[in-house]
């Protein structure tokens, strides 16, 4: 019943899997996941939690769950879908006050890079609160932010790092992405941003105008690339080729109506808009279109960042270098920290132009610089290359033996699987990939391919994709708690199945979280299509 985790540095590599605690131990007692030296292969014989088999204290359970419906915001959102409460957790493994354990594929959103109570992350905590340090000291230095940053730093691309700054924000990522549009601002002078579909940068006022739903006329909207939905009807390589002309069309023509903004704010990943890897050629076309016409570059990192795709952070597949990065979520180590970094020949802002009460966090500096050692040490972003390709492949699989599995698509570990209704017409765009004019049945409709300056032809009506299946999405997320398998759901109409697993994550949890998706997957597919 026991997971394995990471120990801390002063611990024995040759420890151990422990055994789990009964259900009434302490957090303390909880098993860890790992060995302090990294070894890319899981350890020889750690376990993880059965299903849930039924309730040993359900009444408390309830109580609380009716308190909060009664108490919270409507706008309360994982609560609705995930009706449990956690009492305790450690590595990849939360427990319920009912007793039911659960692998958690959600991990605070992304935020714990380490899992749950990890031990280094403990540790740093501890020291901070047992030295007597001032947890609250607003942007005064300190020994915790200079090792924080020192640390951050050691972490960036050389190339940025060396003329980088740093402003402390608010503790989300929306207040580092409201402080980088603030600051884009004020040093070009300009007010536009241009953004793209499917774009996810936050709930404040201008992180949400910049935000794929949004209706801000200061924002301008560009298609991201994609080749399940690709807005051309051509995915791969063609489809972002027309994105990234379209850009330039739209910055270059004096009766676009889109003046020159600004800054370009993007999502290496986007991972509220379905798990969508920018393809690294085309981050690299928007670089260079941004650096040619003086356009600033925000990297949204929060999600990505720390290994969560495969390298530290994700501009790093494609070699750009941005000129603002915005980072949150893992950084903190699971406590609340934002900043936003970007190159010298920005910093215009006068003493006081962006400020916030809690940018002093000294808990959470002191957890996110254990948290960005222990990555970095100990190659967890390798680590999520490697088995993220391992479980895409597995993923894939589903595709083949259930038509409701439109596409799975990611990088590193972070996944997804769209679901799709297969009874249904397809949609009228898309396509399941480039070269779509090998396609010889059926109707078809034609495009120029800019890049290449030959006409392509789009799928035909079979192979476009089908419409998505958000009942079906939300059914599979709850088939996979009854599993104890605790999932997130994104993308256009929720309909993508996400997953975003701790780095520390171990072949035997891996195998797990797959078995228990498929097994949900099968039984909500056959529930509602019969």
């Amino acid at each position: 019943m026991a997971v394995t985790e990471p120990a801390s540095a002063a611990a024995s590599a040759a420890r151990s899997a422990t055994q789990s605690a009964p259900s009434g131990a302490s957090a303390s007692s909880m098993p860890h996941e790992a060995p302090a030296a990294f070894v890319p292969s899981a350890p020889a014989a750690p376990s993880v939690p059965p299903a849930p088999s039924g309730s040993s204290a359900p009444s408390v359970q309830e109580g609380i769950l009716r308190r909060q419906a009664a108490r919270e915001s409507a706008a309360r959102t994982y609560a609705r879908a995930l009706p449990i409460v956690p009492v305790r957790a450690r590595g990849m493994t939360i427990e319920g006050a009912d007793g039911s354990r659960y692998l958690d594929c959600l991990s605070g959103a992304g935020t714990l890079a380490l899992g749950h109570n990890h031990p280094v992350v403990l540790e740093a905590i501890r020291k901070v609160l047992d030295s007597g340090a001032p947890l609250h000291v607003l942007d005064l230095a300190t020994p915790v932010k200079d090792e924080f940053t020192t640390e951050l730093f050691a972490t960036l691309p050389p190339a940025f790092a060396e003329r980088a700054r740093i402003q402390f924000c608010g503790p989300a990522g929306t207040d580092a992405v409201e402080a980088a549009l603030k600051l884009v601002r004020a040093a070009t002078g300009r007010d536009g941003v241009l953004a793209f579909t499917g774009a996810y940068h936050g709930m404040t006022a201008g992180a949400l105008a910049a935000s794929g739903g949004a209706q801000d006329v200061r924002v301008a909207r560009l298609p991201y690339p994609q080749d399940y939905r690709c807005p051309f009807g051509l995915g791969g390589p063609s489809g972002a080729e027309l994105s990234a002309r379209w850009t330039e069309s739209l910055l270059d023509d004096t009766k676009s109506g889109v003046p020159l903004p600004g800054a370009m704010i993007l999502e290496p990943v986007q991972g509220e808009g379905g798990v969508l890897p920018a393809p690294d050629a085309w981050l690299r076309r928007m670089r260079e279109i941004t650096a040619a016409r003086g356009i600033p570059l925000i990297a949204d990192e929060v999600q990505t960042g720390v290994g969560r795709t495969g390298a530290f952070w994700a501009v790093e597949h494609s070699g750009v270098v941005p000129d603002v990065m915005v980072l949150s979520k893992a950084i903190g180590g699971s406590l609340p920290l934002a900043v936003v970094i970007y190159r010298d020949d920005l910093d215009v802002w006068p003493p006081g132009a962006h400020a916030g009460t809690f940018r002093g966090n000294q808990l959470a500096m002191a957890a996110g610089t254990a948290t960005l050692a222990y990555v970095r040490a100990n190659g967890l972003a390798e680590r999520a290359a490697s088995l993220g390709e391992h479980m895409l492949t597995q993923l894939r699989s589903l595709a083949d033996a259930h038509a409701c599995v439109g596409e799975v698509r990611g990088r590193g570990l972070m996944l997804g699987v769209e679901l799709v209704d297969p009874e249904e017409a397809p949609d009228g765009a898309g396509a399941r990939g480039d070269n779509a004019g090998n396609a010889s049945d059926g109707p078809s409709a034609t495009a120029y391919d800019l890049s290449t300056r030959t006409a392509l032809t789009a799928l035909p009506a079979a192979a476009r994709p089908r419409p998505p299946a958000p009942r079906l999405a939300a059914a599979v997320q709850r088939e996979c708690l009854r599993r104890g398998l605790i999932v997130e759901l994104g993308g256009r109409h929720s309909s993508v199945v996400r997953l975003l697993p701790p780095l520390t994550i171990t072949d035997e949890q891996a195998a797990a979280v797959l078995d228990r998706l498929a097994d949900a997957l099968a039984t909500a597919a056959h529930a509602h299509h019969g």
